[in-house]
């Protein structure tokens, strides 16, 4: 089991404050690792560190913008003031697309807004966690972990939705590049791609009696998925028994895209 011990290791997640992203701080924390959860809502920030108490990890939040890159290195120069290092990054920060409207009706604000979250978000924390990882690596201490939060999306043919696919779709190409980049030093590249979770993202289509009805007879386990199904694969990625997979996609569905 030390394969799986955290103690000393030090991990952001962005959007952390609440389902998915919260699911997998608790986790970690639960492993000995110390948490640096970082959101926009400093409110939900608090209350998600309170959720957290007792844990053995310590957890730090900071409210941050992942739009925003200024934001995000003032939250990174933040978190290394008060752990001294980051280990790894679980960039999970991200908005839904909802469906609501067609391809020929998308406006260009809808898509901009929608990469500037999903994608560039990825891309700024990735892009300061990778460069303190990198930089502590050539001093001689290997070790990095970045896991982006995909979508099964990213795979399917998403009719009304197609701005988010291409997001996570994105992401999923970036997080194999980086893995082959990488490598050298020590850091790992994954992604995650969640089924049918539980979570704020998902409440209003979940209480949808038509979609309950037409999704959960594909759902081999019989379940919505919860924030708390991503713990196991996040201490994983987080620990030294992943040190030799990288670029690769976890499927985390019940069994969807099997069915």
């Amino acid at each position: 089991m030390d394969l799986f011990d955290l103690t000393g290791r030090v991990a952001v997640i962005t959007g952390g404050n609440g389902g998915i992203g919260l699911g997998i701080a608790q986790a970690l924390a639960g492993q000995g690792c110390n948490v640096s959860i970082w959101g926009r809502n400093a409110d939900k920030n608090k209350a998600a560190a309170a959720s957290m108490a007792g844990l053995s990890g310590k957890v730090d939040t900071r409210v941050c913008d992942v739009t925003d890159p200024a934001s995000v290195n003032a939250a990174m120069k933040a978190t290394l003031d008060t752990f001294g290092r980051v280990d790894g990054c679980f960039a999970n920060a991200g908005i839904g697309g909802g469906g609501r409207r067609s391809f020929i009706e998308r406006t260009e604000e809808e898509w901009r807004t929608m990469f500037a979250t999903n994608l560039d978000g990825v891309f700024h924390a990735f892009q300061a966690a990778a460069r303190h990882m990198t930089e502590r690596a050539n001093a001689g201490d290997p070790f990095g972990r970045l896991v982006a939060t995909s979508s099964l999306a990213s795979i399917f043919g998403t009719a009304r939705n197609e701005h988010y696919a291409a997001t996570k779709a994105a992401i999923n190409a970036l997080v194999r590049a980086l893995g082959v980049e990488l490598a050298r030093h020590g850091v790992t590249a994954n992604a995650i791609l969640p089924g049918w979770i539980k979570s704020d993202m998902t409440s209003g289509i979940m209480a949808n009696e038509k979609f309950v009805a037409n999704v959960m007879p594909r759902i081999p386990v019989r379940r919505f998925g919860e924030p708390s199904d991503f713990g196991g694969i996040a201490v994983y990625l987080m620990s030294k028994a992943s040190s030799y997979h990288t670029a690769d996609t976890f499927v985390i569905d019940g069994g969807y895209t099997a069915f």
